[in-house]
């Protein structure tokens, strides 16, 4: 998480901490009786360091663990009795970090240290420099920094998958979902659909056999139940889609586009930039996109032309429908089932999209998907 303590950003909470590790350090180095000593300025700027290295205790738990490492033992040496409390929050960091086995060498390394830096302070023989050694840095403090920070990597991890087992179940949940969906919507439409599909194609057939005028209500039955029938397929298609059909994507586009021209729409595609792998999710959306354009522009728009073009770039996609349709400047789009559709697919990627009667007549359809191709 960014934040914690009522709000306070990560970054501000880690310099509180560090700023206020060294200015306890250095008070209490500072109250110290050996503080007088030619190298006080030295131990000072030790102690100082130590604390403000806890900074980064966070991104490079390893580093600052050496370091106030080193500073614990460089201010022991230069005759400040403090204890290596820098040392112990990077003990704690380093831990929960999964690093357990260099912390451990590490500790063992600035344990066995600190009593031959005393020593070399001067300022103690040998019995006293293993006490306070001792006394500035408890194995016993060691052992719990080390304890709490490995407590709370694991509790993190598992968070992590209890996160990842929900995530699992949704998905799986949603999958069953719609292999439900599917069925019904089967059960339920597939049947009708076929029938007034069957009985309309019958009809016109008798009808020109017999020479008679077949009426534009019949025909317009005909076509909708052909169309009806393919968007139904196509639908159930999606939701029983278990990864091993090809998703519809870019390449499927200039068919879109074919079958626009075969009822009498003068329909132009224009692809720009250069072709990259995109992910699945944007390749199907933008499919997506360009079909319910051009079914709105069939539908409704009685328009005599339309246009797509798609603007392959490093970073994006941008999609643009136009058609010549009925659609005035001044008015307001009505936001039908469709539009609603491709605006939630598009958002739900990041990206924008734009639906309006363009200026000079015609509607336009224009969205914008970005590409992450981050491994």
């Amino acid at each position: 998480m960014n934040t914690g303590w009522s709000g306070v950003p990560a970054g501000v909470r880690d310099w509180m901490i560090a700023f206020g590790v060294a200015v306890t350090l250095l008070v209490t180095g500072l109250s110290e009786r050996n503080s007088g000593t030619v190298l006080a300025p030295l131990g000072c700027t030790l102690l100082a360091a130590g604390g403000l290295a806890l900074v980064r205790r966070r991104r490079n738990p390893l580093p600052v663990l050496v370091a106030t490492g080193l500073c614990a033992v460089g201010y022991q040496a230069a005759g400040f009795d403090v204890p290596a409390v820098a040392f112990l929050f990077a003990v704690y960091a380093a831990v929960r970090e999964g690093h357990r086995g260099v912390t451990v060498v590490t500790s063992v390394a600035v344990l066995a240290t600190l009593p031959l830096a005393a020593l070399a302070s001067g300022l103690h023989g040998t019995g006293e420099a293993f006490a306070q050694a001792r006394g500035a840095l408890e194995i016993a403090w060691l052992v719990a920094a080390g304890a709490a920070g490995e407590a709370l990597r694991q509790a993190e991890r598992r968070a992590d998958e209890a996160e990842r087992t929900r995530e699992e179940t949704a998905r799986r949940r949603a999958d069953e979902e719609r292999l439900h969906i599917a069925r019904e919507l089967h059960d339920s439409l597939t049947h009708q659909i076929s029938i007034i599909k069957v009985q309309a194609e019958v009809a016109v057939h008798v009808a020109r056999r017999r020479g008679e005028q077949v009426s534009d209500a019949l025909l317009a039955i005909q076509a909708a139940g052909r169309e009806a029938t393919r968007e139904l397929r196509a639908t159930l298609g999606a939701l029983r889609d278990d990864g091993t059909t090809p998703p519809r994507g870019l390449d499927d586009i200039p068919e879109l586009v074919e079958r626009a021209r075969s009822i009498g729409l003068d329909a132009t595609l224009t692809i720009e930039g250069q072709r990259h792998d995109v992910p699945a999710a944007v390749d199907r959306t933008v499919y997506r996109v360009v079909q319910e354009s051009l079914t709105n522009i069939a539908r409704h728009a009685d328009a005599a032309s339309a246009s797509v073009r798609i603007d392959c770039r490093p970073d994006a996609l941008g999609i643009r429908i136009d058609d010549d349709g009925r659609a005035a400047p001044d008015a307001a789009p009505t936001p039908g089932v469709g539009l609603l559709g491709m605006r939630e697919r598009v958002t739900a990627l990041g990206g924008r999209l734009r639906a309006e009667p363009r200026g000079e007549g015609g509607f336009s359809v224009q969205a914008e998907l970005p590409v992450d191709r981050t491994p």
